[in-house]
């Protein structure tokens, strides 16, 4: 089970001192008129993109629903936002995640496959770590027969600097149980997460 990070408490003004530190190295002029607010509204941004570490993502899957009519095919959530910071450079990543599983007794509203997604995304990260840990709250707390996620992103780290190219995309999967080990449910998902017909 994953645990909420620990995150030393800073204040608002620390983070904005920190902000006008990097614009005088970068070399410009933190005071003015156009960077003035600067150091505010970039403290401000990313408190909202590292909003990962304020609460547990894994909350969201805990109201469920066993009312399913007999339902026992595949859930897939297609193309949900994705972003995220490379931990290495502190850099976007940009992409979208498909996130399915084969229920057992229970479902979830999809809404929450969302904010799953989006609860552990707000955080300094790799790609892989991020697709294990959708995937392993998924199986923990629906406890399905299975379980599919794919992250397909572009990562500024390399579409910026580096090695500067722009449209490559990284894929990750991470399939578990029956999405996993049964051909047919691997398959089946795969297609429902590229958008292809059964």
């Amino acid at each position: 089970m994953t645990t909420k990070p620990s995150r030393a408490k800073r204040t608002q003004a620390e983070a904005e001192a920190a902000v006008r530190v990097l614009i005088e190295w970068a070399g410009d002029d933190p005071a003015r008129e156009g960077l003035a607010e600067t150091p505010a509204r970039v403290a401000r941004s990313y408190r909202e993109l590292f909003a990962g570490y304020e609460a547990d993502p894994r909350e969201y899957l805990e109201r469920t629903f066993e009312e399913v009519g007999g339902y026992d095919e595949l859930v897939v959530l297609r193309d949900i936002p994705v972003v995220s910071f490379c931990e290495h450079h502190m850099l976007p990543v940009v992409g979208k995640a498909h996130v399915g599983y084969l229920p057992t007794n229970k479902v979830v509203g999809i809404s929450k496959l969302a904010r799953v997604v989006h609860g552990f995304a707000r955080r300094l990260q790799i790609q892989e770590k991020l697709t294990a840990e959708i995937a392993q709250a998924i199986q923990d707390i629906l406890e399905p027969q299975g379980v599919g996620v794919v992250i397909e992103a572009e990562h500024s780290c390399m579409t910026l600097r580096g090695v500067n190219t722009p449209g490559s995309h990284l894929v990750t999967s991470r399939l578990m149980g029956v999405v996993r080990d049964d051909e047919r449910t691997r398959q089946e998902f795969l297609r429902l997460a590229r958008g292809e017909a059964r």
